[in-house]
């Protein structure tokens, strides 16, 4: 029986750990890098020899996206990083780069970062980086984006143009929590301008959104993991109950 929770409830159960000042993020992104593990291993690609990118967004799915992807350049990944929104985690960048992760230029000015604005050679930039990616993690939005789960400005025109490439054999595409451009509460799909994730990590708990149609079938293989959110959600009506 899997149980599906609200964007919400879980934040509720979070926040004493986060409290607590307990490293819920480094815990999720080991979590993550080795789902990235698996979907490099089921293409028979060797750390050594692979290569990820990560489209990285304001909030802690963009942080956690940098925290594994340093895990992963720590074992000899290559790793690119396309900053998609406003701003990213600062402590993940650093990490990232400290490491040997490398940032795509996106404003043809030597600036890692977009203003947001609709930027043709930034489009080109992540196209290029993604064509010879062996997984593309999505991590740009997470459930913060519940109110208005759509993609926008830049990251919009990256994941469109991104489409095609993405779902070509010999690539994997890896969501963080879950993909960007989805419901979580209710699984509805406002824009179908949204990545197909063949493996979704999942953070605390399963969210109600991927068990449902239609966002269920954008999510892939759904990993739960544990970052010790059980007793906070033991006595928590799920959503869903599947």
């Amino acid at each position: 029986m899997i149980r599906g929770y609200s964007a919400e409830q879980i934040r509720a159960a979070e926040a004493p750990h986060l409290a607590a000042g307990e490293p819920l993020m480094a815990i999720a992104a080991a979590g993550l890098a080795e789902v990235i593990r698996e979907e490099l291993a089921t293409l028979g690609i060797p750390l050594a020899d692979a290569t990820v990118l990560l489209l990285v967004g304001s909030g802690n799915n963009g942080g956690d996206a940098l925290f594994a992807g340093a895990e992963l350049a720590t074992s000899g990944c290559h790793v690119s990083v396309a900053e998609l929104g406003s701003r990213v985690h600062a402590d993940g960048l650093a990490a990232a780069l400290q490491v040997g992760a490398r940032t795509i230029e996106l404003d043809g000015s030597g600036a890692a970062a977009s203003t947001g604005a609709s930027d043709s050679r930034a489009v080109a930039a992540v196209l290029d980086a993604a064509a010879d990616a062996h997984v593309i993690v999505d991590g740009i939005l997470g459930t913060g984006a519940y109110r208005s789960p759509a993609l926008r400005g830049l990251a919009r025109e990256v994941v469109a143009t991104l489409q095609p490439l993405a779902s070509a054999p010999g690539r994997r595409v890896v969501a963080v929590d879950l993909p960007s451009g989805v419901d979580p509460d209710t699984g509805a799909v406002p824009d179908e301008t949204v990545l197909r994730a063949d493996a979704t990590a999942t953070f605390g708990a399963h969210k109600a959104g991927l068990l449902r149609p239609p966002a269920s079938s954008y999510a892939g293989r759904i990993v739960l993991v544990d970052i010790g959110l059980g007793p906070e959600l033991d006595g928590v009506e799920p959503l869903i109950t599947i």
